[in-house]
């Protein structure tokens, strides 16, 4: 049996990941290919208790961490695995370089011990292809302002936002030929079109 995709969608808050995941989702399956939707943290039952308490819960950052990867664990054994191996591509919104840009890129967490929960959860698994949706934070803030209440999460200021960003820059300099950038400042029908461009040659 063909072995599916596992593409994840990575960028700041506000940079507009739904509604390209959405173009990308119908594009595969004007092309007959099953698609599994999911979303980091999340994705299954324990995953969502675990997402409330992520959004909502003021809490150590060692615990928020270790949290983000004991949701993860399940996501790849429940969800993510099983729907490879019968074929079917995976668009699933954040992974692992979000833990990575938020945690150790924003809060300082230490990269080392990201790195290592990175190794014994994932045991060398990563995304086929990361679509990283690059937008300065002034512009993501003036978004989400507009579209839905934050969690505490999205309450940080612009300085936090700067940070992760950098971050995901910086993963992304580092595995060029997993990221596919994007200059997510364009308008959706721009991005759309890149995007599914790409696409192509991911078929």
């Amino acid at each position: 049996m063909v072995r599916g995709k596992f593409i994840t969608f990575e960028g700041i808050d506000g940079a507009g990941k739904t509604t390209q995941i959405e173009a990308l989702h119908r594009f595969l399956l004007d092309h007959g290919i099953e698609v599994v939707r999911t979303r980091e943290p999340g994705g299954t039952p324990l995953g969502e208790k675990i997402r409330a308490m992520l959004l909502n819960d003021e809490m150590d950052v060692t615990a928020e961490t270790l949290l983000f990867f004991a949701s993860r664990a399940q996501h790849i054994r429940d969800v993510i695995l099983p729907a490879l191996e019968r074929g079917a591509w995976v668009l699933s919104d954040r992974f692992t370089d979000a833990t990575y840009a938020y945690q150790v890129g924003a809060k300082g967490y230490e990269a080392e011990y990201v790195l290592q929960l990175e190794a014994i959860v994932q045991k060398g698994f990563q995304p086929n292809k990361t679509v990283l949706f690059d937008l300065d934070p002034q512009t993501a803030a003036r978004r989400l302002a507009l579209s839905r209440t934050a969690d505490r999460f999205e309450t940080q200021d612009c300085d936090f936002f700067t940070r992760v960003r950098k971050a995901y820059l910086a993963r992304a300099a580092a595995s060029p030929e997993r990221f596919f950038v994007l200059d997510a400042g364009q308008t959706p029908e721009a991005i759309t079109a890149q995007l599914l461009d790409e696409a192509k040659g991911w078929l």
